[in-house]
């Protein structure tokens, strides 16, 4: 091969070198960003429904109201607000739809603990007008009865509920029913678009024959504050009569699961990083190659084996980090236009904007794995070559 082919060959290399790293190093910010955006996302639609602490009973489903202190809880420092709730399996009718349902009624505090004013499809984020009982009821949920929010008037449904204590006769109801008219309906996330009515407590009450009684109380804490810390202080002041979970463990199985995937994602895209570092072996070799006249050259006018390691060395570093500066560039200029171009959209999401977050924290993490794998990929054949050197001197 002439010199000319063998620097074209060389310089082709080198440019795959750099184009691969490039690309995995910009993959890497990318895919880390959106894993960050559709956790931020997640934990948005499942916080604002589910608060930030809730507190049962540990010795039933339901408690009596004076089994529990709450302007105890409320002097916890980082409490908001305390509303209680009930909660219970339903069916719902409207017309000749049934459909089974999950019951939530509460105090109107709730409403403002899960900021029910940002998730309203249609209607009006509220309980009760001019003395009269309302329900708000999951977008999905309403969509299998097959009903709607007309913008006149209000769409009633049916709340049948198994009767409290009951023997079952032939010719008895075993169902209490209750009519009521629907406010609005309400999009937080797939579970509770699908299943929950929100109704409320005196309603609930009457209902399930529940008087005095409650099923939980729902917590809002600072936000300045650890959920984790506060947990720990309210369970210590009502006991071990009752259990306090944070909205973290209530869906902890979801927020690991993301976990999960995004370190899995993280690993595969680290392991074509590696694959793609073998370009700067190749790289180097035929530069190795390419300069082997050079190098007895240099011996001859003094350099030693820690020069020419050096060289060959210093060589890989400039070729790997060009790749990881344009590859971060590349991969955040991408996350910055979707974030203020929102180029890309969720499917089924009305052209909500895939989400996108980005952070220091992984920036810094991947400057740093991808910068130590470099420097390996560097650093060995760069070994290797020195001592090829040294063998055939």
């Amino acid at each position: 091969m002439s010199s000319k082919k063998k620097k074209n060959a060389i310089h082709w290399i080198t440019r795959v070198s750099v184009v691969g790293i490039t690309v995995t190093t910009a993959a890497l910010v990318i895919l880390l960003s959106a894993f960050n955006g559709i956790e931020q996302m997640v934990e948005k639609l499942y916080s604002d429904f589910d608060p930030d602490i809730t507190i049962r009973s540990a010795k039933g489903k339901t408690f009596f109201d004076n089994q529990i202190d709450l302007s105890t809880i409320q002097k916890v420092n980082g409490v908001e607000t305390i509303a209680k709730g009930i909660e219970e399996v339903v069916v719902l009718k409207h017309e000749s739809k049934w459909v089974n349902a999950s019951l939530i009624g509460v105090e109107d505090k709730f409403l403002e603990i899960t900021q029910m004013h940002n998730h309203m499809v249609d209607g009006f984020p509220f309980l009760k007008e001019e003395g009269e009982d309302l329900a708000l009821v999951g977008a999905t949920l309403l969509d299998k009865l097959e009903g709607f929010i007309p913008s006149n008037g209000y769409e009633s449904l049916i709340i049948y509920s198994p009767k409290r204590d009951i023997k079952m006769k032939l010719g008895r109801n075993p169902f209490d029913t209750q009519q009521i008219k629907l406010s609005g309906r309400m999009n937080f996330n797939r579970e509770v678009n699908s299943e929950y009515i929100v109704v409320p407590m005196q309603v609930a009450q009457d209902l399930l024959d529940y008087e005095g009684e409650s099923t939980v109380v729902f917590v809002d804490v600072n936000n300045a504050l650890d959920n984790e810390t506060v947990k720990k202080e309210i369970q210590e002041k009502i006991g071990g009569n009752f259990v306090v979970k944070t909205n973290y463990e209530k869906n902890e199985l979801i927020y690991k699961t993301s976990q999960s995937e995004k370190v899995i994602v993280i690993i595969i895209l680290l392991f074509i990083f590696i694959i793609a570092a073998f370009t700067l072996v190749a790289a180097l070799t035929m530069l190795y190659i390419e300069k082997k006249d050079n190098l007895h050259t240099l011996y001859a006018l003094g350099a030693d084996k820690s020069f020419v390691f050096r060289i060959f060395f210093i060589e890989g570093l400039l070729i790997s980090f060009k790749g990881i500066i344009l590859g971060l560039i590349l991969g955040y200029a991408i996350c910055f236009a979707q974030i203020y171009g929102h180029f890309l959209t969720m499917p089924n999401s009305a052209g909500e904007a895939f989400p996108m977050k980005v952070t220091f924290g992984d920036g810094l993490m991947i400057f740093t794995m991808v910068s130590i794998l470099s420097i390996l990929a560097s650093y060995l054949p760069a070994k290797f070559l020195r001592r090829s050197e040294v063998k055939s001197a």
